[in-house]
């Protein structure tokens, strides 16, 4: 990689953390039996395996039985909405999502409806945030479940998911959260929620490996059994996710969860402070705006609005600065982005918009020489 890429895409991927590359190595290099297999070099496998689960589920103060390895969050939302939606003994046919949710949720729903369920995709509030009362309306009794976002992945708009876990407990409706955004960044105790029922992420999003994931499922209101497996070969993970696990990434992803509840304090602090500088520095750019809620957002996330502004070129001309414009390629084809849409941009402003995603890995120095890549463009652009 470039010595000189500032990499401000941390919402899309981090980079590993070295102690987690670490941690891993054994396992690729000496350690390598398969956690399934019943001799003594399966067995140590398997055991590590236990302990990883352990250390997973004390992130989100969860119990280990409740976790599943998966290969990361997307497998995760399949395994959760169809395994959910398809149980043969489930009769209900109506889901609740927003439409600002990641394609992986949109996506996943777009397909079961064509399998004859009923998605009702709720609009959010210009903020980005979810309107509580049109939630509760639009429950029913035929409602199966709610599904989402804990934190916007374009945004950093963080949704009120407890009063929202205190409603569907409320009409006993199961509440899932695609919570890729949040775990490893923001404290979570479970317990503290009335009734997440399912809960998605993955470790590549706070400094651990990518392929490796865990669906967390509440044992107090979800059976694995309620969850029609749509991936069959050996019954591993209760059943639910069948496949040799990943024992290199399971430990790296334990790893991961260790440093992330040991540092997440001083991360935040850290980050919070560049994101800060950075975003006064944006806001004395004529014309520039935040989109979406700054009082409730992640604190590593920026996603700013620079009117009459091609982000894409902007991305294309600084190779070494690593940022997002939000937009999907499909087809080859540029789309303005789903989430600002929802939001009521329109779609010029929605090509004008950038996503700074900051990490701990990022220098005051890196911030201030951004600023000064973008109001270079911005003053050659107004020549």
């Amino acid at each position: 990689m470039n010595n000189e890429l500032i990499y401000l895409d941390n919402n899309s991927t981090t980079a590993i953390d070295d102690r987690v590359i670490e941690a891993m190595y054994p396992y690729f290099k000496n350690n390598y039996g398969n956690a399934s297999s019943t001799h003594h070099f399966g067995l140590a496998a398997k055991k590590i395996v236990e302990n990883s689960r352990e250390i997973v589920s004390s992130l989100i103060n969860s119990d280990p039985k409740e976790i599943i390895f998966t290969s990361g969050a997307t497998e995760s939302i399949n395994i959760a909405l169809k395994g959910i939606a398809l149980d043969p003994n489930n009769s209900k046919r109506h889901i609740i999502t927003l439409q600002t949710e990641h394609k992986a949720v949109l996506d996943t729903c777009k397909f079961l409806e064509t399998v004859g369920f009923e998605i009702e995709y709720l609009p959010v509030n210009p903020n980005g945030l979810i309107d509580i009362e049109n939630l509760i309306l639009s429950i029913r009794q035929d409602t199966l479940l709610v599904c989402i976002m804990w934190v916007n992945n374009e945004t950093g708009v963080i949704q009120p998911i407890k009063e929202i876990s205190t409603i569907t407990n409320s009409k006993k409706v199961l509440l899932m959260t695609d919570a890729t955004q949040a775990v490893g960044k923001l404290p979570i105790n479970i317990t503290e929620f009335n009734h997440i029922d399912l809960l998605c992420f993955s470790a590549h999003k706070f400094y651990g490996p990518k392929g490796i994931g865990a669906l967390y499922i509440n044992q107090e209101t979800v059976s694995p059994r309620q969850i029609f497996p749509i991936q069959h070969g050996g019954g591993h993970e209760r059943g639910l996710r069948s496949g040799t696990l990943n024992v290199p990434a399971i430990v790296g992803f334990a790893k991961a969860c260790e440093i992330a509840s040991l540092e997440m304090t001083e991360n935040t602090t850290y980050i919070k402070s560049l994101r800060d500088i950075l975003e006064i520095e944006l806001l004395n750019i004529r014309g520039v705006f935040i989109n979406g809620s700054k009082e409730h957002r992640l604190y590593n996330t920026i996603n700013a609005c620079f009117p009459n502004f091609d982000a894409n070129m902007f991305i294309d001309r600084y190779q070494t600065i690593a940022v997002s414009n939000g937009s999907a390629c499909t087809s080859a084809l540029f789309e303005p982005s789903h989430v600002l849409l929802a939001m009521g941009l329109n779609d010029t402003d929605a090509f004008s918009a950038i996503r700074f995603s900051l990490s701990n890995k990022n220098t005051e120095q890196e911030i201030l020489t951004v600023i000064s890549s973008i109001k270079e463009t911005l003053i050659q652009l107004a020549n």
